[in-house]
């Protein structure tokens, strides 16, 4: 099995189905997805979740984290290509969305197996500028205080050095990722787009969220959410239920196919 997928079992044991690649977060890593196999069941998803693990955190915490975009999404086209070459789905929240769409380039540029579709929340359009947001070398207050505002510390943790210590590291170098992928080349994608983004979202706006439809090739959606940045987690049934609507609708289309 390829590194950057988790050893770790879900709280879940998943069905058979459709793979959908989940991409994490900045700060983020493969646990951000391990509860939702058991809530996308019960709503008939008909997917399996499959959390991409990147180096440097959680169980990978010892490995060098990237902070090239491009060198890591090499790295993940060589490495999970097998995987991407059955039916699958990509989603990824803020540098989650970045990653994926980044991966669907470089795999339509070879000729390799597409998703069924790629479903982006939080993230700006790739031809719009960098938001505002804590630079990577900025101190750990500063730093912590940026990332708590957004929702992505618990207010209770910045009192816990221990915690901002695992954790500020691995925010700074992907944040510099991401600085790293503002010159996305333009063009549509060829697969269809499913947005979403959070009403109250302080960093990403819905309008820099829907920006993606003029890269929408193969068609799009697009849905606003009660929250902010991280409305995922704020309601994360609700965004189950919309996403498992979309999951459900791509197992029907294979099988009447």
């Amino acid at each position: 099995m390829t590194r950057y997928l988790s050893p770790k079992r879900p709280d879940h044991e998943p069905p058979e189905g459709t793979r959908l690649f989940c991409f994490p977060y900045a700060g983020g890593g493969a646990s951000a997805y391990r509860r939702w196999q058991r809530g996308l069941d019960a709503l008939d998803a008909r997917v399996r979740v499959v959390p991409v693990q990147l180096p440097g955190r959680e169980e990978r915490y010892d490995e060098p984290r990237f902070t090239d975009l491009d060198a890591l999404v090499t790295d993940l086209d060589a490495q999970l290509d097998t995987e991407l070459s059955e039916p699958h789905l990509l989603y990824g929240h803020s540098m989650g969305a970045l990653i994926a769409s980044a991966l669907v380039r470089r795999r339509h540029r070879r000729g390799a197996h597409l998703p069924l579709a790629l479903v982006l929340s939080a993230y700006r359009a790739p031809h719009l500028p960098a938001p505002a947001m804590a630079h990577p070398d900025a101190g750990d207050r500063e730093l912590a205080a940026a990332l708590a505002d957004l929702g992505g510390i618990p207010q209770a943790l910045l009192a816990h050095p221990g915690f901002l210590s695992a954790l500020l590291p691995v925010a700074r170098d992907d944040l510099r990722l991401c600085l790293s992928g503002t010159a996305e080349p333009p063009g549509p994608l060829p697969v269809p787009l499913h947005l979403f983004a959070g009403r109250a979202d302080r960093l990403v706006s819905v309008g820099e969220v829907l920006a993606w439809r003029q890269y929408a090739g193969a068609g799009h959606t697009a849905r606003t959410l009660p929250g902010g940045h991280f409305f995922v987690r704020e309601d994360e049934s609700g965004f189950l239920h919309e996403l498992a609507a979309l999951t459900r609708r791509y197992a029907t289309e294979r099988i009447t196919a």
